[in-house]
C-alpha cells in the first residue's frame, strides 16, 4: 500500500478546525473520515498483480548508443489500473524515463518504451517492475513488484574503427593491389614483370631474363624483375593484462577499455591482411579467449568476449604468459602485450619474462600514457605547479626507463594517449609487415 500527496494534504486540513474551534475532537473525526475514504479508494483500485508483463529489448548494444526497451502490460483483471510504473534497470543502463504513467482498462494492453543509453560495458540487467495502482480518487494505491527479468549486453564502442579505412588503404598499397608504379615490399614472391626505370636492380631475376627474349625486335633478352608481397597467414597473438593496473582511468576511460579499442583495430587490420588473430585476456586466470576465428566473425567474437570483462584488483602473473602463448601457437608470431609500463617496480615481472618471448617471437608492448601528466610537466607558474611538474617529469622518466629496458631485451614499445594508441599500434603493425619482420 502507498498513499499519495493528496491523502497527506487532506490529513493536514484536519488541523484547521482544531486551530479555529480549539476542539481536538474534530481532528479525530476528520482523521477517521479521511482514513475511511482512503480505504474505500484502495479497495476500488485495480490490482497490479493482475497485470501480465512482457519485455522486448535488443540483445546487444555498443557503449554510448541508445536503444529502446519496450514493456508490454496486459490487464487480466476486472478493474481499471491507473498509476505509475517503474522499470528497475541498473543505474549504469542509463534508463530514461525511470517512471511512466499507466492507464490500462480491463482486457486491454499498453506498452511503455524506455530509452537505454548504457555508460558501462558488460551485462546490464533489470530484475523487476514496480507498479503502483491508484484508486479513482488517487488517495491510496496498491503496489507490487513483479519479476520481469531482462538483460542487455553492452559491447565496447570500437570508436577507433574510423582509422580502419586509411590503414587498409596503406595495406593495399603495401600489397601492391592499388594502381601504383611499384609493388609493395615484402619477402613472399608474387610475380615477374618487365623492368622499368626506377626499379631496384637487386630485384632483377637473371635466370628469368636469360630465358626470355624479345623475338619481335631481335634486340636480345629483356630484363625481368621479381615482385614481392607481404607475407600472409602469419600469427598475431594479443594478450591483454586485466590486472589491477588496467583499472586506472585515463582521460575518463579505464586502461583496459583503451586496450580493447587497440585490439579491435589491430584485429580488424590483421584479419584483412590475411593473418590469423588470437586474443587472450589474462591476469592470474584466463578471463576471455578468442581462438581459431577468422573473417567477419572475428570482431563479433572479440567484442562479445570483451564486454563482460572488468579488471581484477590483483597483480598480473607474467611468469605464465610464455606458456599461455605456447598454448595458442608454436609458430613464430607477433605477440602484442597490452599492459602498463609506468613504474619500474611494477614492470619487473614483465621484464623478467620478456627474453623467453623475444627468443622466438616478435614482441610489441602497448601501453597507454596519461596526457595530463605531459600537461602538468609544462605548467610551472607557481610553487604548486612546480612540484606537480617535478612529479610529472619523474613519472615520464620512469616510463622512459622501462621502455629502454624493454627495447634492450629485444621487444618494441608503442605508447600513446587513449585516442592515439590504437592508430599508433596499427601503424607499427604495418611497419613490421613492410620490413618483412612478420
Amino acid at each position: 500500500m502507498a498513499v499519495s500527496g493528496w491523502f497527506v494534504l487532506l490529513l493536514a486540513l484536519g488541523v484547521l478546525p482544531v486551530v479555529v474551534l480549539g476542539d481536538p475532537g474534530w481532528l479525530m473525526a476528520w482523521l477517521a473520515i479521511v482514513a475511511g475514504v482512503g480505504a474505500i479508494d484502495l479497495v476500488i483500485a485495480g490490482s497490479p498483480r493482475r497485470l501480465v508483463l512482457e519485455r522486448e529489448l535488443p540483445k546487444r548494444v555498443r557503449l554510448g548508443e541508445t536503444v529502446p526497451s519496450t514493456l508490454f502490460l496486459t490487464n487480466a483483471g476486472r478493474r481499471r489500473v491507473r498509476g505509475i510504473v517503474r522499470d528497475g534497470w541498473q543505474p549504469s543502463a542509463g534508463a530514461s524515463p525511470s517512471r511512466a504513467a499507466l492507464d490500462v482498462p480491463p482486457g486491454e494492453r499498453r506498452s511503455i518504451v524506455t530509452s537505454l543509453t548504457p555508460f558501462r560495458r558488460g551485462e546490464r540487467a533489470a530484475a523487476e517492475v514496480t507498479v503502483r495502482s491508484f484508486g479513482p480518487l488517487r488517495l491510496a494505491a496498491r503496489q507490487a513488484s513483479i519479476q520481469v527479468p531482462g538483460t542487455i549486453r553492452v559491447l565496447p564502442p570500437f570508436n577507433s574503427r574510423k582509422h580502419l579505412p586509411s590503414r587498409l588503404a596503406r595495406l593495399r598499397e603495401l600489397d601492391g593491389r592499388t594502381s601504383v608504379m611499384i609493388r609493395g615490399q615484402g619477402t613472399e614472391f608474387d610475380s615477374l614483370r618487365d623492368y622499368v626505370r626506377g626499379d631496384d636492380v637487386r630485384s632483377i631475376d637473371w635466370r628469368a631474363t636469360a630465358r626470355r627474349s624479345d623475338a619481335s625486335t631481335g634486340s636480345g633478352p629483356r630484363l625481368v624483375v621479381r615482385t614481392w608481397r607481404p607475407e600472409r597467414d602469419r600469427r598475431v597473438v594479443i594478450v591483454i593484462d586485466s590486472g589491477r593496473t588496467s583499472a586506472a582511468r585515463i582521460a575518463n576511460e579505464p586502461r583496459i577499455d583503451t586496450a580493447f579499442e587497440s585490439s579491435l583495430l589491430l584485429g580488424a587490420l590483421a584479419s584483412r591482411a590475411g593473418d590469423r588473430v588470437d586474443l587472450v585476456i589474462y591476469d592470474r586466470r584466463v578471463r576471455g579467449r578468442v581462438q581459431g576465428t577468422t573473417g567477419a566473425e572475428l570482431l563479433s567474437r572479440m567484442v562479445d568476449v570483451m564486454a563482460a570483462v572488468d579488471p581484477e584488483l590483483i597483480e598480473m602473473d607474467w611468469a605464465a604468459v610464455p606458456g599461455l602463448v605456447r598454448s595458442v601457437t608454436n609458430q613464430r608470431a607477433l605477440v602484442v602485450l597490452m599492459t602498463s609500463i609506468d613504474a619500474p617496480g611494477a614492470s619487473r615481472g614483465l621484464l623478467g619474462m620478456l627474453p623467453q618471448l623475444t627468443r622466438k617471437h616478435t614482441v610489441v608492448i602497448s601501453s597507454v600514457t596519461d596526457p595530463s601528466v605531459l600537461d602538468a610537466s609544462r605548467a610551472r607558474g607557481n610553487r604548486d605547479e612546480v612540484y606537480r611538474a617535478a612529479a610529472a617529469e619523474r613519472a615520464m622518466l620512469d616510463t622512459t626507463r622501462v621502455s629502454t629496458a624493454i627495447r634492450q631485451l629485444g621487444a618494441d614499445v608503442v605508447t600513446g594517449a587513449p585516442a592515439d594508441l590504437p592508430p599508433a599500434l596499427a601503424d607499427r603493425y604495418i611497419a613490421l609487415k613492410a620490413a618483412g619482420r612478420l
